[in-house]
């Protein structure tokens, strides 16, 4: 049973060194992280109408600098999800993250941020104004909801139409002082939600990673 993301979980991060701070991610992170992919597998499987497979981050190329966050992702493959749209919970040293994600490596971004320019008005009233975006899963800053204009978000989905290594990325961060005032029933409830919140751009994504390409 997922025990819940406590302060412990988020001071592994100040732990110096790869192999020290992968030591107590392995051992203390990374069982939740798979908890939590066995916990919602299913669920999204349900809301997504085909299945999900969870994928917990292995941070295998590393050699040298230790990982700054870690996650698991859930997506429609057995092999990867790099390349899939997906979502992803996870935390770094200050917060905990759960994302809808495109990330640079995914064949159908250019279509997928057409497809979001057609359909900016919608997902405009879709996105609660409290959730955050982010053009990059490598840093831990992001643009929040409540502050960006017609324009801002035409330029998110414009770059991830032209942009190489550009990315997209909707979702919610909470604090750490936050979270870890919450059980772990009160967490899980916050994921489940913000989930079924950012299902609609999950099947936006379906829609064209089965197009014709």
């Amino acid at each position: 049973m997922f025990q819940g993301f406590g302060k412990e979980d988020f001071n592994i991060f100040t732990i110096e060194g790869l192999q020290p701070r992968m030591d107590a991610i392995i051992s203390q992170v990374r069982p939740k992280l798979e908890e939590l992919g066995t916990h919602f597998s299913a669920s999204l499987s349900g809301q997504a109408g085909e299945e999900l497979f969870a994928h917990v981050a292995k941070h295998a190329r590393r050699s040298v600098n230790p990982p700054d966050d870690t996650w698991v992702a859930f997506a429609n493959s057995k092999r990867g999800y790099k390349k899939l749209p997906h979502f992803q919970i996870g935390l770094w040293e200050t917060h905990v993250f759960v994302w809808f994600a495109v990330i640079y490596e995914s064949p159908v971004k250019k279509d997928f941020g057409t497809l979001l320019e057609e359909k900016q008005e919608q997902i405009a009233k879709m996105i609660p104004k409290d959730y955050v975006w982010s053009d990059d899963h490598t840093k831990p800053d992001v643009l929040p909801f409540k502050d960006m204009d017609k324009e801002d978000m035409q330029r998110l989905f414009t770059r991830l139409q032209n942009v190489k290594k550009a990315e997209l990325l909707c979702g919610i961060t909470i604090p750490r002082e936050d979270i870890v005032e919450m059980d772990a029933k009160q967490q899980l409830s916050l994921f489940e939600s913000t989930f079924q919140t950012l299902m609609p751009l999950y099947q936006m994504g379906i829609e064209k990673r089965k197009a014709p390409m």
